[in-house]
């Protein structure tokens, strides 16, 4: 019991390093993937001496193999079984050899459609689709007609963290769209929930579609009070190099690897201490899911024991927190690595609103049964 303790202490202290460095170290920060990396590779380690009711952590062949494959291995997109890395890939040469036609094509919606109308439908239409064309590639998608926007760098992250938060909501809603939802369903597919292709549909729908509205009118809002309009400004969609395009599939695919040892090396304290807390709790506490995969804590927390509060509490955290921070979710992954947006960056937006966030789910969440409302 006192190893489990020493282990776990020294978990928390590298969750600690990953939440803290990447803002106070500018080193950290520019080899983001490198150092999630690492802390992975030590996260995995320290796990390595864990027993937890008889099941050990750590290093295993199982886990080598699946940190190589996930990133390769990890989605579906019309029914074929791909991954983020070749996605990022393909897409990345599709828009290197069609750059001048999609410069061109976005240069006329700009100047046929207003830019705030471009951004709503942009937020909400790829947050909606993004659960059948899925999350990696509604990000792709978006990231490169908000660098051809006729915006200041400024405005450029604050609509694309926005529009990250829309596609990590929308993506849950069918096992098509994330890891997380595909697990979720996964999970639940026995008695007593019988989970089938539209259960997280049904059972969160009624919270997330709306969530992406209100997205898409905070994204104009924003944009009106950032004075936002196309002059002195060119709608330009600069051409990566073909040396840029592989490298960022790198790049994604090292910082994938990074969250598959991180979710396994933390999985003894999440163990221990997560999983046991109540709904409320729980709701709070996966707000390390900024920082953690969402999927591995989905496969952790969720099971066929939980009340349907507890599903929705479980998942909304989750959802919610992995857009405040880079590492969060894979579309934020996606954006920050095309458009070269810090961690500084993108928690100027991505906390407040996150926090926000928080506070208006879990008001709608357990505010009728405090207040007596079935």
């Amino acid at each position: 019991m006192e190893q489990l303790m020493i282990v776990n202490i020294l978990l928390f202290c590298i969750f600690i390093a990953v939440l803290l460095l990447p803002f106070k170290v500018k080193k950290v920060e520019e080899n983001l993937e490198a150092f999630l990396f690492v802390c992975g590779v030590a996260a995995l380690s320290v796990a390595s001496f864990a027993i937890l009711h008889g099941e050990t952590f750590g290093w295993t062949p199982a886990i080598v193999i699946e940190a190589l494959t996930a990133p390769i291995m990890i989605t579906t997109v019309a029914g074929i079984p791909v991954g983020i890395v070749q996605i990022v890939l393909i897409m990345g040469l599709i828009i290197y050899f069609g750059h001048t036609q999609i410069q061109a094509a976005i240069q006329t919606m700009v100047n046929r459609v207003p830019i705030s109308v471009i951004v709503f439908f942009l937020i909400g239409v790829l947050g909606i689709v993004s659960s059948v064309i899925s999350a990696i590639l509604a990000a792709i998608i978006l990231v490169e007609i908000v660098c051809a926007l006729p915006l200041g760098r400024q405005q450029k992250i604050g609509v694309t963290v926005i529009a990250c938060f829309s596609i990590g909501f929308g993506a849950a809603l069918t096992p098509l769209g994330e890891p997380l939802s595909t697990i979720a369903i996964s999970k639940l597919s026995g008695d007593p929930y019988h989970a089938g292709f539209m259960f997280l549909f049904e059972l969160l729908g009624m919270y997330i579609i709306p969530g992406i509205i209100a997205l898409g009118i905070l994204g104009v809002v924003f944009l009106q009070r950032q004075g936002a309009g196309t002059e002195g400004l060119e709608c330009k969609l600069i051409r990566e190099s073909m040396r840029e395009v592989v490298l960022r599939a790198g790049k994604v695919y090292l910082f994938i690897m990074a969250l598959v040892f991180l979710g396994e090396g933390f999985k003894p304290l999440i163990l221990e201490y997560i999983i046991q807390i109540p709904s409320e709790g729980l709701f709070w506490v996966n707000i390390i899911s900024a920082v953690l995969d969402n999927a591995t804590l989905a496969a952790a927390e969720i099971g066929p024991q939980l009340s349907i509060i507890q599903i929705k509490s479980a998942l909304m955290g989750l959802l919610i927190a992995g857009g405040m921070l880079i590492p969060g979710n894979i579309p934020n992954i996606i954006a920050a690595g095309r458009m070269e947006i810090t961690s500084r960056e993108w928690v100027r937006y991505g906390v407040p609103l996150g926090f926000a966030l928080m506070l208006i789910y879990f008001a709608i969440l357990f505010a009728p049964g405090y207040l007596g409302i079935h």
